[in-house]
C-alpha cells in the first residue's frame, strides 16, 4: 500500500514508542492511522493475531467502516511513525482512490480468510470442533447487511 503513503501527504504525522498503544480493543474512534515506519502488533485479548510492518498499511479502519469500537488492540513494539486522519470517514468518503485501496486491500484479507477456512475443511472436516468450518464459510458468503457485528459465533466450549 505504498500509494496510502502518496496520497496521505497532507496528513499530520505521530510518534509512538515501543509499548504505546495506537488505539484499545473496545474503544470507540473514528481515526484511521497510516504506518509510515516501525512496526505494530495488534492483539485481541491475550493473543497477538498479527504484526504490521510495511509501510503504508493502515490500522483503524475496519472500525471507522462499521462504526464500531475497535476490535483488537493495535500497540508499537518499536519506536513508529504513523499518519493520522482524525476522521477516517471524510478521508475514505473525500477520495475515492483511497477508499478503493481500502476496498481492495479488505478483499485481499477476506479472500485470504476464505481460502484458509477452505484448506482447514478439506484437511481438517472429520475433526471434532472443526466440522463447524462450513458453517463460517456458509455465515461469510451469506453476510451482506451492513449490521453485521464483529465476533465470533462459536461455541465458547467445544469438546475438542
Amino acid at each position: 500500500m505504498t500509494d496510502m503513503l502518496a496520497l496521505s501527504t497532507h496528513l499530520p504525522v505521530v510518534e509512538y514508542a515501543p509499548g504505546q498503544a495506537i488505539f484499545v480493543e473496545g474503544e470507540p474512534s473514528r481515526a484511521i492511522w497510516i504506518l509510515m515506519s516501525g512496526e505494530l502488533e495488534v492483539r485481541k485479548g491475550d493473543v497477538s493475531i498479527n504484526t504490521i510492518n510495511q509501510p503504508g498499511a493502515l490500522v483503524g479502519e475496519v472500525s471507522v467502516l462499521l462504526g464500531a469500537d475497535h476490535t483488537a488492540t493495535v500497540a508499537a513494539t518499536e519506536p513508529s511513525r504513523l499518519r493520522i486522519a482524525a476522521d477516517g470517514q471524510s478521508l475514505l468518503l473525500g477520495d475515492p482512490i483511497i477508499a478503493g485501496l481500502v476496498a481492495v486491500g479488505l478483499a485481499e484479507r477476506l479472500n485470504f480468510v476464505n481460502t484458509y477456512l477452505v484448506d482447514l475443511k478439506l484437511q481438517y472436516e472429520e475433526v471434532p470442533g472443526l466440522a463447524m468450518i462450513s458453517d463460517v464459510l456458509s455465515r461469510l458468503a451469506q453476510r451482506q447487511a451492513p449490521s453485521a457485528q464483529p465476533g465470533s459465533a462459536r461455541d465458547p466450549d467445544p469438546e475438542y
